[in-house]
C-alpha cells in the first residue's frame, strides 16, 4: 500500500474515530423519526446538498440502516472480533447515515458523488517513481500494471496512450520459456502472467505476448488431477485454474495440451480435462469455495471458481454441473455485512471494499446460472454496496483513491476493485446463449452483454448518472470493448 507522509494526515479519519462513541450510542430511536419523502419528487428539492448540509432525504434511512435492524445484530458477548467490528461500524455509520458529509460533494439524494477525477489522478500517480518502501511488492509489479490500467479504463479513461510504455516495461518480465515473472529475473507465475496479459489487453498491447511459449508454459503447470499450479513446482489452487483459463482464452491458445506437458503422462490430453471436477472439490461444507480442496472458504476464491467455470461453458450449464448452487448462494449472501452494506471475504471478518468485486462480481455469474432467474430481480443488495463505496471508501482530500474502509489508506488495489464493484452494482450483465462457435476455442465467456440502470433504478439506488462507471466484463474484469477486441485479434488462432 502506498505510504503517505504524516503531514498529509488530514486525509485520515483515525484521529476522529479514536474517541468515537460505541455503536449503540450513535443512533437513538428518535433518529428514525424523519418525514418520509417521495423519491419521485427529487427534482423539487431545494437544491443539491452542500458539503456538510444536513439532508432530510439522506436521513430517511434505508431498512438496513434503521436502528431496529441494527439492533438485530447486536451481541453482548465481547471478543476481539466483536470489538473490531464495533470499531468499524462506529467509523462507518456517521458516513452511511449522512451525519458526516462535510468532506464530500453530494448528489441530489445526499450521497457523495464519485470523485472520478481524483481517483484517476491517484491511479496515474502509481505509474510514476514510487518510494523505496515499494520494494516489498517487487514480485507483484504486474499487478500495478493491471490495477492502474484497468482502474483508469473503468473510469472511462483512454489508456491506449500507455501501450508502448507498458510493452517496454513488461518485455523484460516475459521469460523465454513462456509466461511472465513478477519482476526482473523472476520465474513465470500464473498471477503475474494473468495481471500482465490483462494490462496489455487494456492498452491494446497483446501482440507482444509470445503465445507459443505461453502455451508450452501453461502446459507445464497443468496437473494430473485437473487443476493448475501457480508456477512450476508451486502450490495448486483455484487462482491458478482461473488465471490459466483466462490467459488461454483471451489469446486463443490451443485447448490441446502441448506434447511436453507432464499431465499427458497421466492420460490428460486437453487443458479442460478434469478441471470442472477439480473446481467442484474446492466447495466446502459451508457452501463457499476454498483455494484448494479441504481449505477454508473465501470470497475471492468463489469468484475464481465461478469465472473459471463460466469460461468452460455457459454458466447455466457448467456452474450447476460442478457446484451446489443453493449452498453457494446462501454462503455468498451472508458475506454482505450489516450495517455497512459492503462485503467481507470470510465469515466473521470485517467489511473490505475489495470484495465489492470478489464477492459482488459473483452475482452476475450466479444469476446467469440459476434456472428461470427472473429478469431484473436481484438476490443481493445493490443499493447497500453503492452507498458503502461512495460514503465510506472514497478518500477525502486532494489525493483521491479508494480504500478498504474509512480508517485505512487508499491504494491501487482497492481503487481498482472498488470501481469494478461499483460497476457490478450499477449495471446489468446478461448472458446470451452461444451465437457462434470456433473449433478448438472456448467461446462461452464472450457471450455477455451489458446495459446501464434505468432512471427508476438510479432513484432507488440513489446514484446520479454522472457517477456511473464503465461496463466491466463479468469474467475477465476488463472493459467489455477490450474483451471483444481480444477475441477479434486472435480469432484465427494458430501461432
Amino acid at each position: 500500500m502506498p505510504l503517505i507522509k504524516k503531514e498529509d494526515a488530514e486525509d485520515s479519519l483515525d484521529e476522529r474515530l479514536q474517541n468515537q462513541a460505541r455503536i449503540e450510542e450513535l443512533v437513538s430511536d428518535e433518529d428514525d423519526a424523519f418525514e418520509d419523502i417521495d423519491e419521485n419528487e427529487a427534482s423539487d428539492d431545494s437544491g443539491i446538498p452542500f458539503p456538510g448540509k444536513p439532508s432530510k432525504r439522506q436521513r430517511t434511512m434505508p431498512p438496513w440502516l434503521q436502528q431496529a435492524t441494527i439492533n438485530l445484530f447486536y451481541d453482548d458477548l465481547v471478543t476481539t472480533t466483536s470489538e473490531a467490528q464495533q470499531k468499524v461500524t462506529a467509523e462507518c455509520l456517521p458516513l452511511l447515515t449522512g451525519e458526516d458529509t462535510a468532506i464530500f460533494s453530494l448528489n441530489r439524494y445526499g450521497l457523495p458523488h464519485l470523485r472520478r477525477d481524483h481517483h484517476a489522478s491517484f491511479l496515474r500517480a502509481q505509474l510514476e517513481r514510487l518510494p523505496a518502501q515499494y520494494q516489498v511488492i517487487d514480485a507483484s509489479r504486474p499487478w500495478l500494471f493491471y490495477w492502474t490500467m484497468a482502474g483508469l479504463s473503468f473510469l472511462g479513461e483512454d489508456v491506449s496512450y500507455y501501450c508502448d510504455q507498458l510493452i517496454a516495461t513488461a518485455s523484460p518480465l516475459q521469460n523465454p520459456g513462456g509466461g511472465f515473472g513478477g519482476g526482473h529475473g523472476q520465474l513465470s507465475h500464473c498471477a503475474g502472467t494473468y495481471a500482465t496479459v490483462l494490462a496489455l489487453a487494456a492498452v491494446g498491447g497483446l501482440r507482444m505476448v509470445d503465445r507459443k511459449a505461453m502455451w508450452h508454459w501453461l502446459g507445464s503447470v497443468k496437473q494430473a488431477d485437473g487443476g493448475f499450479c501457480m508456477a512450476v513446482g508451486a502450490e495448486e489452487d483455484i487462482r491458478g485454474a482461473y488465471c490459466a483459463m483466462t490467459i488461454l482464452t483471451l489469446v486463443n491458445l490451443p485447448l490441446e495440451l502441448p506434447p511436453d506437458a507432464p499431465a499427458r503422462k497421466h492420460g490428460l490430453t486437453t487443458f479442460t480435462d478434469k478441471l470442472g471436477e477439480w473446481v467442484g472439490k474446492c466447495q466446502t461444507y459451508e457452501g463457499g469455495i476454498a483455494g484448494a480442496p479441504t481449505n477454508e472458504a473465501h470470497g475471492a476464491y468463489a469468484f475464481c471458481a465461478l469465472a473459471c467455470l463460466s469460461i468452460l461453458d455457459a454458466p447455466a450449464v457448467s456452474i450447476p454441473k460442478y457446484l451446489d448452487v443453493p449452498a453457494l448462494v446462501a454462503w455468498l449472501a451472508a458475506r454482505q455485512t450489516t450495517p455497512e452494506g459492503g462485503f467481507q471475504g470470510r465469515q466473521e471478518k470485517l467489511v473490505d471494499a475489495c470484495y465489492s468485486h470478489w464477492v459482488g462480481g459473483c452475482w452476475d455469474l450466479i444469476q446467469a446460472a440459476l434456472p428461470n432467474s427472473p429478469d431484473g430481480k436481484d438476490i443481493w443488495n445493490r443499493a447497500a454496496l453503492i452507498r458503502y463505496l461512495l460514503t465510506c471508501c472514497q478518500q477525502p482530500g486532494k489525493k483521491g483513491g479508494m480504500r478498504d474502509k474509512p480508517s485505512t489508506r487508499p491504494d491501487a488495489y482497492h481503487t481498482c476493485y472498488s470501481i469494478a464493484g461499483l460497476s457490478h452494482a450499477q449495471n446489468h450483465y446478461r448472458y446470451n446463449k452461444d451465437q457462434s462457435s470456433s473449433e478448438g476455442r472456448l467461446t462461452a465467456a464472450f457471450n455477455w452483454t451489458a446495459s446501464p440502470p434505468t432512471e427508476a433504478e438510479m432513484r432507488e439506488w440513489k446514484v446520479d448518472r454522472e457517477d456511473l462507471v464503465e461496463f466491466v466484463h463479468p469474467v475477465f474484469v476488463l472493459p467489455m470493448g477490450v474483451v471483444e477486441d481480444a477475441r477479434r485479434e486472435f480469432e484465427q488462432g494458430g501461432f
